[in-house]
């Protein structure tokens, strides 16, 4: 499965895969209006085998499947202070 995953230019550090390039129709009004302009920046293949920086593969692609898109919302500040410890 591919994935295409932008960058929101309005929240920092959060990304949205899309099913299909450029497919923000899959995203809800209330959450395109809240993530402002979409920059593309990586087209990947998400076989079983990939491993993601943040997330699990397996949930982003059960996500593309269901609803044709996923949100990766940046890490709070206890899941940092977390990894540090």
């Amino acid at each position: 499965m591919h994935a295409y995953v932008y960058k929101s230019q309005r929240k920092d550090e959060t990304y949205v895969y899309l099913a299909e390039r450029d497919a923000f129709t899959r995203l809800p009004e209330p959450l395109r209006s809240q993530l402002g302009s979409l920059q593309f920046v990586l087209e990947v293949a998400l076989t079983p085998e990939r491993r993601l920086a943040r997330g699990d593969a397996a949930v982003v692609r059960e996500n593309l499947a269901t609803r044709g898109f996923h949100i990766q919302f940046p890490p709070s500040i206890e899941t940092e202070r977390g990894a540090d410890a």
